[in-house]
C-alpha cells in the first residue's frame, strides 16, 4: 500500500530535516518540500500565486503517487490551515491508488522554536522577521485534523521514527 506522509508545521520546527530522514529511511521513497514549488523573488502572496503553488504541489505529488517506483511519498510544507490540507488531498488520486494518508503536524514549545530560528538567523539562513511570524502560527496546528507531534525534546531522527511508527499503525495516532 502506498503511503502519503503530509508533514506540516510552522517555519523552523524541523519539517524539511525530518522529511529528508523519512525519505532516506522509508523504502522506495520520494520527498517534496512545498517551498521548492514557490521559491521566488520577489516572494508574493496573492490569489494567483497561491493557486499556482497548489497546482505545482498537486501535480508533482500526483505524479509521484502514480509512479510504481515509489511506495512512500513524503511532503513537507507549512500547511497551517485544514483547508490547505483538504484542497491538496481532494486533488490527488488517493482513493484510486488505495493510498494511506499519514498527516502529522510538528510543533514545539515557543522557547525551543525561538532558539531554533535565532540560530538560523545568526547563520544567515533566515530573516529576523521569521521569528514572530512563526511563533504566531504555532497555535494554529492544534486546530487541524492531524497527529500533533511535539518535537521540543526530540532529535529529528526520533521524530522521523515516531512518524514511521504512526504510518505503520504502531504509533499513537
Amino acid at each position: 500500500m502506498k503511503r502519503l506522509y503530509l508533514i506540516g508545521g510552522t517555519m523552523g520546527v524541523g519539517k524539511t530535516t525530518v522529511a529528508r530522514i523519512l525519505r532516506d529511511r522509508l523504502p522506495a521513497a520520494v520527498m517534496l518540500d512545498g517551498d521548492w514549488c514557490w521559491d521566488a523573488r520577489p516572494f508574493a502572496v496573492t490569489d494567483e500565486t497561491r493557486a499556482m503553488v497548489l497546482d505545482n504541489i498537486c501535480h508533482l505529488l500526483g505524479n509521484f503517487l502514480r509512479t510504481s517506483t515509489y511506495q512512500n511519498v513524503v511532503f513537507s510544507w507549512v500547511m497551517h490551515e485544514q483547508g490547505i490540507i483538504d484542497q491538496i488531498l481532494r486533488r490527488l488520486p488517493i482513493a484510486e491508488l488505495c493510498c494511506r494518508v499519514v498527516s502529522v503536524s510538528l510543533t514545539c514549545r515557543e522557547d525551543v522554536l525561538r532558539s531554533r530560528l535565532e540560530a538560523d538567523v545568526r547563520a544567515g539562513l533566515r530573516e529576523p522577521d521569521i521569528i514572530g511570524r512563526s511563533i504566531q502560527r504555532l497555535s494554529l496546528y492544534r486546530e487541524l485534523r492531524t497527529v500533533l507531534l511535539d518535537t521540543s525534546d526530540m532529535t529529528p531522527e526520533d521524530v522521523a521514527e515516531g512518524i514511521i511508527e504512526i504510518g505503520a499503525g504502531t504509533g499513537t495516532g
